[in-house]
């Protein structure tokens, strides 16, 4: 009985860290640019400027994130928050020294928001040129394009054919609104 006890105790517990997990996999881009508001001042919630994601591990999805808002309160008029796996980490007041000079830190037009960052990748690995080559991790940055339309600028890494090291052949650029791509800088000779 003692025994059963324990297996029952011990699944309850791996289905429970399952459940955390898959929860915390499925957080995207606007999902945390929303939870992040709570971590910011009034004067900063909804203000979002950038959205940008370190470089993926062990998967394509990046796990840790960092939204900027504006802020007029901020020396640099930004505050940023670091999330990891879904969980806020840090919220900080970085220094940004030519975004005040430029359109970097205008706030992303909310309307023209309709591109998540978990639909952005999937129409990103979907290109053709990419169909040969085993894609390693991906880096991801929603910012104003050279228009200042938002814009998702995905860099991606693939696995070298001789090494078991992987490189980065380049970036494919989305539209935010519509959602298509609209750039390809890729370079599959990389990875020979």
């Amino acid at each position: 009985m003692i025994v059963l006890l324990r297996r029952l105790t011990l699944c309850a517990a791996l289905l429970a860290g399952s459940a955390f997990t898959a929860s915390a996999e499925d957080e995207t881009a606007f999902d945390l640019a929303k939870a992040g508001n709570k971590y910011v001042g009034e004067q900063a919630k909804d203000k979002v400027v950038q959205i940008r994601s370190d470089k993926s591990v062990g998967s394509t999805t990046p796990n840790v994130w960092y939204v900027v808002y504006r802020d007029e309160t901020a020396t640099m008029k930004t505050v940023e928050v670091k999330f990891g796996a879904g969980k806020m980490m840090d919220v900080k007041r970085p220094m940004r020294l030519l975004e005040p000079i430029s359109d970097k830190n205008n706030i992303l037009d909310e309307k023209k928001l309709k591109t998540d960052s978990d639909k952005a990748l999937k129409v990103a690995l979907k290109e053709p040129i990419l169909e040969n080559l085993k894609i390693t991790a991906s880096e991801m940055k929603l910012e104003r394009g050279a228009i200042g339309e938002p814009v998702w600028k995905i860099s991606l890494w693939a696995a070298k054919l001789k090494s078991s090291k992987d490189v980065k052949i380049g970036e494919i650029w989305l539209d935010c609104e519509n959602g298509k791509v609209s750039k390809i800088d890729i370079t599959p000779k990389r990875v020979d």
